[in-house]
């Protein structure tokens, strides 16, 4: 991990993509927005503002969640996002992290609930907690292999 590094992290969806970056010390991250579209194939659009968000905040790496099963196999969604990282790495020219996301939905959704969040109002929020969420998992792993 560099100094004054910027890391994206996405939580890849069939329609939505949340949002997180870092700091610049690789610390923390925040959660910034959901990127929605109307359908799973319509990603152009996704990739723009993606890139948008890249020299807004001068990203120097992206770390994208891996939706594992359970058992740590991969299934269908991880081959689509795993595909999108293929596409958003030859477009931005960023290397891609892939990062374990099997609990963020979960842990961002109790997050909202500390939060006092009422339920119903998870959905508008839950993408870019989760992206958030992986983000920082990954930062925290980091740290700990710098650590050893």
């Amino acid at each position: 991990m560099d100094d004054k590094a910027r890391y994206l992290g996405l939580d890849y969806g069939a329609k939505t993509v949340g949002v997180a970056i870092s700091d610049p010390l690789l610390m923390g991250a925040t959660p910034i927005e959901t990127i929605k579209r109307d359908r799973e194939n319509k990603i152009r659009k996704t990739l723009s503002r993606i890139e948008e968000i890249i020299r807004e905040y001068d990203v120097d790496e992206i770390v994208l969640g891996l939706p594992l099963n359970m058992d740590g196999s991969e299934g269908e969604r991880c081959k689509k996002t795993r595909e999108f990282g293929e596409m958003l790495e030859k477009r931005v020219g960023l290397k891609i992290n892939y990062f374990d996301e099997r609990l963020s939905s979960f842990e961002a959704h109790e997050l909202l609930d500390e939060h006092g969040i009422k339920p119903n109002n998870h959905k508008e929020h839950i993408d870019k907690l989760a992206a958030m969420v992986i983000l920082e998992g990954y930062l925290s792993l980091c740290r700990k292999k710098e650590e050893n």
